[in-house]
């Protein structure tokens, strides 16, 4: 019987402003129990609030070494002085458990889960327009020029490495992307590369039928 079995592993990237964290929020909410959003690791101090295991895993920098050499990491990188990376041993947990899980990280390390796991789904969260995705970090109204006109000239940057993606999501009106994203996750598990076990079976039981 062709079912739905080992979760799949997707990696959601996107510009600063295109609203990334929201959808996952609405697609974790909405599908309550389908998927796992990853976990990441840092070597920074918990903020106030923050608890360890739900926002980050917090660990020393010993600790977080250890981690690298290893190999106990999908992917890491460090930003202003503190590590932060991807434990390997939460998402297999979750995959084996079922569940799809999702990484919200940078173009940098999608390519490296790729590298670790060749079946990863690579999805590029955009705003319909760069005009709009300007609108929208000065909407926010929570930054200085400066560090708007930094987030577009890094955007700028990270447009270079959109063709590695496999699919661009436009997220243009909220409710329409979030059901874009569970649906492209969802048709992955019926992709045929995905079920080479179950067409096997098939194949063997339909042999048995015309002996």
């Amino acid at each position: 019987m062709i079912q739905k079995n080992k979760g799949i592993l997707t990696v959601v990237s996107g510009f600063s402003g295109s609203g990334k964290g929201t959808i996952m929020k609405e697609l974790l909410k909405r599908y309550e129990g389908q998927y796992a959003l990853s976990v990441s690791a840092t070597t920074r101090n918990p903020r106030e609030g923050e608890v360890d295991g739900r926002e980050y895993f917090f660990r020393t920098r010993e600790e977080f070494e250890q981690m690298i050499a290893e190999d106990a990491l999908v992917e890491y990188a460090r930003y202003v002085g503190n590590y932060y990376g991807t434990p390997r041993a939460y998402v297999e947990e979750q995959l084996e458990a079922g569940k799809d899980v999702i990484l919200e990280i940078e173009i940098q390390g999608a390519l490296k889960v790729k590298e670790k796991f060749p079946d990863t789904l690579l999805l590029f969260v955009t705003p319909p327009s760069a005009e709009e995705l300007k609108n929208r970090l000065v909407g926010r109204g929570t930054e200085t020029m400066d560090v708007i006109e930094s987030r577009l000239a890094r955007a700028a940057g990270e447009a270079e490495g959109m063709e590695a993606y496999d699919y661009l999501v436009v997220n243009d009106v909220l409710e329409t992307c979030v059901e874009e994203v569970h649906h492209l996750i969802q048709g992955e598990h019926r992709r045929v590369s995905r079920n080479i076990e179950a067409i096997s079976e098939m194949r063997e039981e339909l042999k048995s039928f015309s002996k």
